[in-house]
């Protein structure tokens, strides 16, 4: 019982001392205040997008005679790219002709090229880019980072999913696990789709012949009620959760409506976004509302892409669909953050749970390659212009300046002002903490 009562006061001291709405983060000064992290799912292949690799060209259909996972058992043979690459910007990065829009903005981007994770399947590797788990439920980035900054808005959530999968792991991507319920994320849409920027069961049924004070009464009664319930059950992070997310629903009646109101942004705009055309509306819309909502004052916006980059087969059509739907609203996010004097304090970050391997599967696919893949940051204290890391001189496997998944965690928290060993909660009699017992932080990408 002692022990209990300790992890009880515990849990509740770490709660109230990682508490900042300042946006100066807990540990040290942070230089972002708050993070855009668009999930390319399925993933993307690097060696079709800013991974250039010459000799894949030169080699295409020889045999690959490099280390091989256990995973693959057909001859290994290289195919390259089908997409031109070229450089770009003044950084003169390499980018593929899949990404002509992303290309444009190249000299915001840090091109981390030696990501490597766990997970060969998607479920794992999905479970580890969210959570920094490949096996076990554990809370998810954004619920970290609510938890440990809380809002900079307290009429609005801390962390906000858009259009999450409902495939590979579904709430456990935005979930907060065993950190306090209130942590874990606001959902808006489904599977990609946005079509109308609602946050669901959010209002009540209007009626003009009601009383105005009617809703708050309402409220205050149910409120009494699970505190009454609180307090004869004693600690219960699930009703403690409750009464949190109905106080903040009741305040973002007032304010989630403006926020959420996507016609009010003016036609160039929408443009920007391609919102205007129908094979970008739906990514675009969710980039045009991520920007809203950290305008706003929300610490974590997560989005989802739609369509999934998991083209075993079709390599070409399929990525070309993706790229499509993604590639102009990205830019266009990334644009309109500069534009608006947002993007230093906001960091946005892209990729996928893996990357696709150099050699083809079937006729013209490729398969997951969790060894080497790439991503990159933007904005909120990130070096622009530059690409760190490599792989191999195919793409298989991440060889120089290695970064893996829980390191990219350590650097998203540092840039928040949090030292991701000191970030911690405590359960099942241990201390856990987003990058388990791992993670260092990137310094030569930050600015």
């Amino acid at each position: 019982m002692l022990a209990l009562a300790d992890l009880l006061e515990r849990s509740t001291a770490a709660a109230s001392d990682s508490r900042s709405s300042n946006g100066e983060g807990i540990h040290h000064r942070a230089v972002a205040k708050r993070v855009i992290f668009l999930f390319m799912h399925g993933g993307p292949s690097h060696v079709d997008t800013f991974d250039y690799k010459p000799l894949l060209t030169r080699d295409d259909g020889k045999t690959f005679s490099g280390e091989l996972p256990s995973a693959i058992d057909a001859i290994p043979t290289l195919m390259k790219s089908p997409w031109k690459f070229d450089r770009h910007g003044e950084s003169g990065l390499w980018v593929s002709e899949l990404l002509p829009e992303t290309a444009k903005v190249v000299d915001r981007l840090c091109v981390i090229r030696s990501v490597h994770s766990r997970g060969q399947s998607h479920g794992q590797a999905v479970s580890m880019i969210h959570t920094g788990s490949d096996n076990l439920i554990r809370p998810s980035v954004g619920a970290w980072v609510s938890y440990g900054l809380g809002t900079e808005n307290t009429n609005l959530p801390s962390f906000v999913s858009l259009s999450p999968a409902t495939a590979h792991g579904g709430p456990r991507n935005y979930g907060s696990s065993f950190l306090p319920a209130q942590h874990q994320a606001t959902v808006i849409g489904s599977n990609g789709k946005l079509r109308e920027a609602k946050i669901a069961n959010l209002y009540a049924d209007d009626s003009s012949e009601l009383p105005d004070d009617l809703p708050r009464r309402k409220l205050d009664l149910i409120q009494r009620l699970n505190q009454r319930h609180l307090e004869s059950t004693g600690p219960d992070q699930d009703i403690e959760g409750i009464i949190a997310s109905y106080e903040l629903a009741f305040r973002m009646q007032q304010v989630a409506p403006a926020v959420l109101d996507l016609d009010s942004e003016s036609e160039h705009v929408k443009r920007l976004y391609g919102i205007d055309s129908p094979a970008t509306a739906d990514f675009g819309r969710q980039c045009l509302l991520a920007r809203r909502m950290v305008e706003s004052g929300v610490r974590f916006v997560q989005l989802s892409s739609g369509n999934v980059w998991d083209q075993h087969s079709g390599l070409m059509s399929g990525h070309t669909k993706n790229a499509l739907a993604t590639d102009r609203p990205i830019a266009g996010l990334i644009q309109d953050l500069g534009q608006r004097g947002l993007l230093d304090e906001t960091l946005v970050v892209w990729g996928g749970e893996f990357g696709r391997t150099p050699i083809v599967q079937g006729k013209n696919g490729r398969d997951h390659n969790p060894q080497g893949f790439t991503m990159w940051m933007c904005g909120g204290g990130v070096r622009g212009g530059m690409a760190y890391g490599e792989t191999d001189d195919y793409g298989y496997h991440a060889v120089s300046n290695r970064v893996h998944m829980h390191d990219i965690h350590a650097t998203i928290l540092h840039l928040l002002g949090i030292d991701h060993e000191r970030l911690t909660y405590p359960y099942a009699g241990r201390e856990f903490r987003l990058t388990d017992v791992h993670g260092r932080v990137v310094k030569d990408i930050l600015s």
